[in-house]
């Protein structure tokens, strides 16, 4: 790909390594283009957040296809992961500590299917408080961190499939497809308290993003190399 390739708009499909915030992996691609190409300037971003936790597909638009991001944002996507039960923490995932365990000798490989069910359709989900969403002009997380509680809205979210792929207790493998707007995190959270017991997200990975497939995906590595051999 030439510089004009870059500039007139170019969609790459990136598997996020785990860590990596998808900011850090925009501006990783942004230094290396513009390095190679030796320009001031380009414009490079990414069509949905993945958490640093979270690894998998980040579909990341530059030049022109970045006025396109939004069509790619409303797409239907399909995670991977994994759900411990027994323990919930503040974030819903494994950023922060445990804080509260429950039982799970009542849990069952058929009431994991069944209350699986409970979750597919139109749902009202509230966000984690640990989100990037902001509530009069600062990020949930922000308050977060320093302790503050905040009232969150619940927002409508359509999951279409939630399918336990394998059990071996506390932990819980699963596949999801999901609208834009879902918080896995949150999903893994109600789902424990359906099971009248507790769960966080322990792994995630983005696995499409509408026709996009993370299989079709490269690493930053990858990509690096490819750019410095055109």
């Amino acid at each position: 790909m030439t510089e004009q390739d870059f500039k007139d708009g170019q969609v790459l499909l990136i598997d996020k390594p785990l860590t990596w915030t998808s900011f850090q992996v925009v501006n990783k691609l942004r230094w290396h283009i513009k390095q190679r190409f030796a320009i001031k300037k380009i414009k490079v971003g990414h069509a949905g957040t993945l958490d640093p936790l979270a690894t998998g597909l980040l579909i990341i638009c530059t030049g022109k296809q970045t006025k396109e991001i939004h069509t790619y944002q409303g797409q239907p996507k399909e995670y991977t992961g994994t759900i411990t039960l027994g323990a919930t923490t503040p974030s819903y995932d494994l950023e922060t500590e445990v804080d509260e365990v429950f039982p799970i000798d009542h849990i069952t490989e058929e009431t994991l299917q069944t209350k699986s069910k409970q979750f597919i359709g139109d749902l009202e989900q509230k966000p984690p408080i640990f989100s990037a969403i902001k509530k009069d002009g600062k990020r949930l997380y922000d308050l977060a961190r320093r302790g503050e509680t905040t009232e969150i809205k619940s927002r409508t979210i359509t999951i279409s499939e939630f399918e336990i792929t394998k059990v071996n207790l506390p932990n819980v493998e699963f596949r999801v497809v999901c609208s834009k707007g879902t918080y896995i995190r949150s999903l893994a959270y109600d789902f424990g308290k359906a099971l009248n017991s507790g769960a966080h997200l322990s792994t995630l990975r983005r696995t499409k993003i509408g026709d996009f497939s993370v299989q079709n995906a490269k690493s930053i590595e990858g990509f690096i190399a490819t750019l410095a051999s055109k």
